[in-house]
């Protein structure tokens, strides 16, 4: 099994969740309220200098559907790139 975390702006939740479920992921772990900074983006830290939050998504999924979540949000980069979306992939040991 293979984890994906999504990270996305919070303006883009409805986006990102309907791209997953267009390709087939219907079971994930939703985190609202995640402050941080990534790489070539404004932080989004909640506060009136740096406003805003992401939200994480994360799905354990087969590893061929992992690729097709990857795939998924290099599109959405592509269309969505001013609000923010990033993924990262690992692996699962063990999901007892």
């Amino acid at each position: 099994m293979k984890a994906v975390l999504i990270i996305h702006g919070a303006a883009i939740d409805a986006e990102v969740h309907e791209a997953l479920a267009a390709i087939g992921v219907e079971c994930y772990s939703k985190f609202t309220n995640v402050l941080g900074k990534g790489h070539g983006s404004e932080p989004h830290l909640n506060t009136e200098v740096w406003p805003g939050v992401n939200y994480g998504t994360l799905a354990v999924v087969e590893p061929a559907k992992a690729q097709q979540v990857m795939q998924t949000v290099r599109t959405l980069r592509e269309t969505l790139s001013s609000e923010g979306i990033k993924a990262f992939l690992w692996e699962i040991e063990d999901g007892t």
